[in-house]
């Protein structure tokens, strides 16, 4: 435990793993490219369902709320834009966060070949499958960027904000990647795990629905679920144009500065097995 807290190890990890991926950044890159590529080789539409796949569903979620369950939401001060726009943009990130948890769940046991590679960088394996994620994020983050700009016709200050939470997301799932893809070698069921909380886990958050709606009984777990703050912080600059959760910004800070840190140190520590397990 007071391994875990002691500042000056957890500021050397952190160090240590920007210079690692520094160093093998064209590594981490043109693996990223291969998973992109690879995983639609030979299929007739290729790479266009990178955006197919997570558009689909997002449209189904537009539909079944906006307009099966009519979810009433924006024209008034405190909620300015509507239910569309509410939704996407604490859907995009949740989307692109669980399928990095998707990854990494099975990124060391499918490149076990090069794991037993002694001089092969493994800390980029969990890496790749985020930079691959990141990149359909980013571009339909721009779509809503572009749908909120014809059809809400406003631009908000908070745009401006997009770099710092979206730095603070690429922490929080490079870290839970680590966690994951290291556990994942000794505990073969955390795919599986990650498959059912990826179902199930959206309807844990302030996504489809507002806080205030929840029953009060209910309504702390949204405060105790980590994931709500990375939505409540990408509501903030998407839809509500202010800091409408202030106390989202500081704490999902803290959370992602240190699962970065204690992921890779996680990491470190049990890669040394690996190759005897696999």
């Amino acid at each position: 435990m007071n391994s875990v807290l002691n500042l000056r190890n957890n500021l050397q990890a952190f160090r240590e793993l920007i210079l690692l991926l520094t160093r093998h950044r064209q590594l981490t890159l043109e693996m990223a490219k291969r998973e992109i590529y690879d995983r639609y080789a030979g299929q007739f539409f290729g790479v266009f369902w990178t955006l197919g796949h997570p558009l689909t569903l997002m449209l189904v979620y537009v539909f079944v709320f906006g307009f099966i369950f009519k979810v009433k939401v924006g024209g008034t001060a405190e909620m300015p834009l509507d239910y569309t726009t509410y939704l996407l943009s604490g859907l995009i990130p949740w989307m692109a966060f669980i399928d990095s948890m998707s990854k990494a769940s099975t990124v060391i046991i499918a490149n076990s070949s090069l794991v037993k590679q002694v001089v092969f960088p493994i800390e980029v394996l969990p890496v790749k499958g985020v930079i691959a994620v990141l990149v359909t994020q980013c571009i339909i983050t721009g779509l809503l960027i572009i749908y909120v700009l014809v059809g809400q016709q406003i631009l908000i200050w908070t745009y401006l904000l997009l770099p710092v939470v979206f730095i603070l997301q690429v922490l929080s799932m490079i870290g839970v990647s680590y966690i994951l893809s290291a556990i994942s070698v000794y505990f073969r069921d955390i795919k599986d795990l990650v498959q059912v909380f990826s179902i199930t886990g959206v309807y844990l958050m302030p996504t489809f629905y507002l806080p205030e709606s929840v029953p009060e009984a209910f309504r702390r777990l949204l405060y105790i679920n980590p994931f709500s703050y990375l939505i409540w912080c990408y509501q903030d600059v998407f839809y509500f144009g202010k800091f409408a959760h202030p106390y989202a910004w500081p704490v999902f800070t803290v959370m992602s500065i240190s699962v970065f840190i204690i992921g890779y140190r996680l990491f470190r520590k049990l890669k040394v097995m690996f190759g005897n397990v696999l």
